[in-house]
């Protein structure tokens, strides 16, 4: 059942109260709460605590080692929006990339933020050495510079036109490493250099390395994105050893003494120890998570953005797909079960595609589109809320075709029993009939996920953090559950998530809602990272 609180270590998300439900309901958590937003950028603090950037959380956190204790050190809706990756002056002033703004900040000790750039796209690898500032944009194209701290001089460019150059560290031989996704090597300029730099490979044929740290002996430590894998690399001949084999999505590291701390999207931060051992120091879970469905085999399927699961009975999550494996259509946000092992779904890169895990294929039926979120498909084919525009669209045979406009902020479809489509928008649920648009349901919050089964429309609002039935027959009124882990937290305003090209376009919540074979509901709850299930009291 849930929890009747979650204290800060246990969660991200704190409820002050248990969720009320109505009678004849239960729910019960089919996935623990997670306790980060996804694990991207680390950093030792001069405290000796790990640092943790949280890019769709807005977030920054510290990770006592010894006590497993998370403190939030920036929180969402705070001043520094999406942050990357992090560093620490002698000062103990924390630096971070703010990627999808293109930002620098630096956070004093005492808490002031103040932004250094705005004009830095995909800022994300960062570095202090001798409390000189180095930063690199992930993008292809990407520069390396050096940053004025002090008098807001403009950058020293070290280097241009790098294929997405990631987490970097000055080695003890004063030379600056870096890791270069789009060329999958690592690489190395003397940051003291004049023109022309001419950088030189330190290690090729990699799992594209996204993180470079030094150990005490003076080797790369390196990440893999793709392949998982934790390097040990000799920088004077570029010899491999492999320290672990992790899943992939790993992401950053930190040395807290002679021990290595390794990062992944899921937010699981894991110890490597001797002889590619590991221990689990946080759990992974999911970042989100956005949409669900229900496949043809009665399996729940959950949308997490960076990732696609299936979720067992027994609460464990299977990786079906992330960003780097083959045939993954993108940021994965609207979903909807479409045939034995095949589903729709709309990404925050503007595509709705037709997406087979098991084969490793994606069909683009649409693309170039403006924040998509729902997906449905109907007698009438596939229909997709395009946020942006604020429109209904249906996509078949490679046309894209407008059902409705002027829409506010909506974000979840489903369809009635008579074929059309129903959509949340802001306040309301509507209709979409031909050129008409009539409100079925008004008084709601920011309802997002919509569900209809048979006469019944359940709908998750964010805002009022509940879920509602509505009897589409009487149009009478239930609140199934309120106090959900849905939403952003109270008085907090989330910053908007730009996204970060090519990996992602603009990123945005979505409590999404499903129904199993037996009646049980499944809603994301995106606050805390978790699936919950409601069921009615003896029907199960």
């Amino acid at each position: 059942m849930i929890q009747k609180s979650l204290s800060q270590q246990d969660g991200r998300f704190t409820l002050a109260h248990p969720p009320v439900l109505a009678e004849g309901w239960s729910v019960e958590r089919r996935t623990s709460p997670s306790r980060l937003f996804g694990a991207n950028g680390l950093r030792t603090g001069p405290d000796g605590r790990v640092y943790i950037a949280q890019v769709t959380g807005s977030q920054i956190s510290a990770l006592d080692i010894g006590t497993g204790l998370v403190d939030t050190i920036s929180a969402k809706g705070g001043d520094i929006i999406a942050p990357d990756d992090v560093a620490f002056d002698a000062a103990g002033n924390l630096y971070a990339t703010e990627v999808m703004d293109g930002r620098v900040s630096v956070r004093t000790a005492g808490g002031a933020t103040r932004v250094l750039r705005d004009d830095l796209p995909c800022a994300n690898g960062i570095t202090v050495y001798r409390d000189r500032l180095f930063i690199g944009e992930c993008r292809e194209g990407g520069r390396l510079m050096e940053l004025d701290t002090v008098g807001g001089g403009p950058p020293r460019i070290l280097l241009e036109n790098v294929p997405s150059p990631n987490a970097m560290e000055v080695g003890p031989d004063g030379l600056l490493y870096f890791p270069v996704m789009g060329a999958n090597e690592i690489w190395r300029i003397d940051p003291e250099g004049r023109d022309p730099v001419v950088p030189e490979v330190v290690a090729t044929g990699l799992g594209v390395p996204d993180a470079v740290k030094f150990d005490s002996d003076g080797y790369l430590v390196s990440t893999q994105v793709h392949s998982g894998q934790v390097l040990r690399i000799n920088p004077r001949n570029g010899e491999q050893t492999v320290l672990a084999n992790l899943t992939p999505g790993l992401d950053n590291l930190t040395f807290v003494g002679g021990r290595l701390f390794v990062s992944n999207f899921t937010g699981e931060i894991t110890e490597i120890l001797d002889g590619q051992q590991t221990r689990a120091v946080l759990p992974g879970g999911l970042n989100w998570p956005l949409d669900l469905t229900i496949g043809p085999d009665g399996e729940l399927y959950v949308a997490d953005g960076t990732y696609f699961y299936l979720l067992r009975a027994d609460g464990s999550l299977h990786t079906l797909g992330m960003l780097f494996s083959p045939g993954y259509p993108g940021f994965v946000r609207g979903l909807t079960a479409d045939g034995p092992g095949e589903f729709v779904v709309t990404t925050s890169g503007g595509q709705v595609a037709r997406f087979r895990p098991a084969e490793g294929e994606s069909d683009f039926l649409a693309d170039g589109l403006d924040q998509l979120y729902g997906v449905a498909v109907g007698p009438r084919g596939i229909v997709a809320v395009e946020q942006g525009t604020g429109r209904l669209l249906s996509v078949a045979n490679g046309r894209t075709e407008v059902l409705a406009t002027g829409l506010d902020t909506p974000v979840g479809v489903a369809i009635g029993g008579d074929g059309n489509p129903l959509v949340s928008e802001r306040g309301r649920v509507i209709r979409v009939n031909g050129t008409d648009k009539e409100t079925v349901v008004d008084g709601l919050g920011c309802p997002q996920g919509i569900l209809v089964t048979g006469d019944l429309l359940f709908i998750v609002d964010a805002d009022t953090k509940s879920l509602i039935e509505v009897d589409l027959a009487c149009g009478s009124r239930t609140t199934v559950a309120s106090g959900l882990p849905v939403g952003a937290p109270p008085c907090v305003t989330p910053k908007p998530l730009r996204g970060m090209p090519p990996f992602s376009g603009p990123q945005g919540p979505f409590a999404g809602i499903a129904a199993g074979p037996d009646g049980t509901l499944y809603v994301s709850a995106d606050a805390d990272g978790s699936v919950l299930a409601f069921s009615r009291i003896g029907l199960r």
